[in-house]
């Protein structure tokens, strides 16, 4: 009865996060209310507000991946891993995870990718959260590949990556896959990148 139970609630949030993301599409960001997500999903707003607090939370709802997908890279982490590499595996499991709510080509990404450039308090947002996974991200490489790289190097390094990820995702030509795009970006930044020793 467990399994049955999450597997409705996974149905759930996905149906309120693809109707939310759609209207967002649809009649714009500020335009969009907690209801109308809700009678497009075909469940109350108390349902709703079971799964997120605000109508900003839904654009967020795979946050919380972040940290585990990165956390489960360096886990996995050989001792001594070449810095580059340890970066690259860190993107390709972020750009493949399953566990997210769409995949990287997915048109729904390319509409929150849209938000998240586009809508003030959404940017506001995202910037606040990508800082985070940035210091987690760094921290995590320094740990991890120490003394290779300082930690200003690592949080350089990171930084570097997830700029250029922002905004090759932001500049994917239609009908060209993204998780390409993120894929080759992130080879081209870790090249010009030398540690030391």
């Amino acid at each position: 009865m467990t399994g049955l139970r999450e597997e409705k609630k996974r149905r759930t949030r996905q149906a309120l996060i693809e109707a939310a993301l759609t209207l967002f599409d649809e009649q714009g960001y500020d335009g969009t209310t907690v209801a109308e997500i809700s009678a497009r999903a075909k469940v109350s707003p108390a349902t709703y507000f079971n799964y997120f607090a605000t109508k900003e939370d839904v654009v967020f709802a795979d946050q919380h991946l972040y940290d585990e997908v990165v956390d489960e890279v360096f886990a996995a982490a050989e001792p001594g891993a070449p810095v580059a590499e340890m970066v690259t595996k860190t993107v390709y499991a972020l750009a493949t995870a399953d566990a997210w709510s769409f995949p990287l080509d997915h048109p729904l990404t390319e509409v929150r990718t849209r938000l998240l450039a586009g809508v003030p308090a959404l940017r506001a947002g995202y910037l606040l959260r990508n800082a985070a996974v940035g210091d987690r991200w760094a921290e995590k490489l320094y740990e991890t590949c120490a003394p290779r790289l300082d930690r200003v190097e690592a949080a350089a390094l990171t930084g570097a990556v997830l700029g250029a990820l922002e905004a090759a995702l932001r500049q994917v030509p239609a009908g060209e896959s993204a998780t390409e795009a993120v894929l080759g970006i992130v080879e081209r930044v870790v090249r010009g990148f030398v540690p030391k020793g």
